[in-house]
């Protein structure tokens, strides 16, 4: 998680406390669901359950990225966080499944509710999550933080239809609405999971960030003065806020000292307008000849498609001694 260092006692501080507080919830929702008989309520406990894994997962995070980089791990634990998002969105998929196998046992089966207990521990519910959620918002915005907060927004907005589901029963006696409820809080679940899921495999697979398309940071690096052109271009995250980007341009034979003004330049502009800020950059002044990730200069006498032969000819060579 990129954080400041000031705030990072803070976050960890606001997940401890919202894991003691959801797991005193839990143990509520487990008493009450078994008195009243709904398995609305016990799908909360689980949907909870699932809450405090992410919290956990989450402060352990915290703790990891903010351990400093080493020999074996060069870029340090940026990415704890994103496998704990990772982790946390499996589990709400798992948790939506089971919900969602006991609806329909309970619509085949059904069982008599108690809507008062119901609506009460689901109010208590709406208070705590909703605080929760406010506070997280509060701390960050990183895909491991925000996979937390979606799980309390998601537990918010199930118990305050819990709260619905309990005056509906009460009011018509019709006991097919709990395990109704428990489908659409299990659809719930599943819906907020998939952009976590998405995001967090994206990063692990070290694709594109989301929101950047190559062709306009290609654009934007070409556009930088002394800059004829860009290829070899590859951008991925190392964390959920922590951008990189290594690529080859081509530049004029000139000094070594005009060239960092160039890369200075191309540096700002990526900063500035994409946020990424850890870059590696390779300058050539001849056009090259890209083959199996490696590139050499072209002899102006060449054919470009001959100096790919030769060059990949020399370069199975020299891995034949």
């Amino acid at each position: 998680m990129h954080v400041h260092a000031h705030g990072i006692k803070r976050t960890s501080l606001l997940l401890q406390l919202s894991a003691v507080v959801t797991l005193a919830y839990i143990i509520v929702l487990v008493v009450a669901g078994v008195r009243a008989h709904s398995l609305a309520l016990l799908s909360e406990a689980g949907h909870n359950f699932s809450d405090l894994l992410a919290l956990v997962l989450s402060w352990i995070a915290v703790w990891f990225q903010t351990r400093p980089a080493d020999h074996s791990r060069t870029f340090g634990y940026a990415r704890a966080g994103v496998l704990a998002a990772f982790v946390n969105a499996l589990t709400l998929i798992l948790i939506a499944v089971w919900i969602m196998w006991e609806a329909i046992d309970r619509f085949r089966n059904p069982v008599t509710v108690h809507p008062n207990i119901m609506m009460w521990v689901a109010a208590i519910g709406v208070v705590l999550n909703g605080g929760i959620a406010i506070m997280l918002a509060r701390a960050g915005n990183d895909v491991n933080l925000r996979s937390a907060i979606i799980h309390q927004v998601g537990d918010t907005l199930s118990t305050a239809a819990v709260i619905v589901g309990g005056a509906a029963i009460a009011m018509t006696g019709l006991q097919w609405i709990d395990p109704a409820l428990s489908c659409a809080i299990a659809l719930m679940v599943l819906w907020s999971s998939i952009g976590i899921m998405r995001e967090t495999l994206n990063i692990l697979l070290e694709g594109t960030p989301r929101g950047l398309h190559l062709k306009d940071i290609a654009a934007e690096i070409r556009a930088t003065e002394g800059v004829h052109d860009v290829h070899d271009l590859h951008v991925w995250s190392l964390g959920s806020e922590i951008r990189a980007l290594s690529c080859h341009i081509t530049i004029a034979d000139i000094p070594l000292s005009a060239s960092a003004a160039i890369l200075q330049a191309v540096n700002e502009r990526l900063g500035q307008r994409f946020h990424i800020h850890h870059t590696t950059v390779q300058m050539e002044h001849e056009i090259c000849v890209e083959t199996d990730g490696c590139s050499m200069p072209v002899p102006e006498c060449c054919d470009p498609h001959t100096a790919a032969q030769s060059h990949s000819n020399a370069h199975g060579h020299s891995h034949s001694h």
